[in-house]
């Protein structure tokens, strides 16, 4: 199966504490079907001093499920569904259904 969702992407978060917040896709867990967006589903990490770092409290974005995010339309910038096409040269491209723009560089 092709992967949907791939970092770097920007995706819109339709459901959970974070809805209707953008990001970009920082990480993508396939194995968890999960994905760390940017400056989503923040936690606070509790981290030991050591000769690198401080310690103390750390702010840092944990894992959503891949269903709580939607891939952000290029044209119109709304929430979209991914579809896949082929072009004329034999490459596999992403498109957004509603507006047919194509996702992938």
């Amino acid at each position: 199966m092709a992967a949907k969702v791939k970092k770097g992407d920007q995706v819109v978060v339709i459901a959970g504490k974070d809805k209707g917040k953008k990001g970009e896709v920082l990480r993508v867990l396939p194995e968890d079907k999960r994905v760390v967006v940017q400056g989503v589903n923040m936690v606070t990490k509790h981290t030991k001093p050591s000769m690198s770092s401080q310690g103390g409290l750390v702010k840092q974005e944990a894992a959503i499920h891949v269903s709580n995010v939607s891939q952000v339309d290029p044209k119109s910038g709304k929430p979209t569904r991914v579809g896949f096409k082929t072009l004329e040269d034999g490459r596999k491209v992403r498109i957004a259904r509603p507006s047919g723009e194509q996702i992938d560089r």
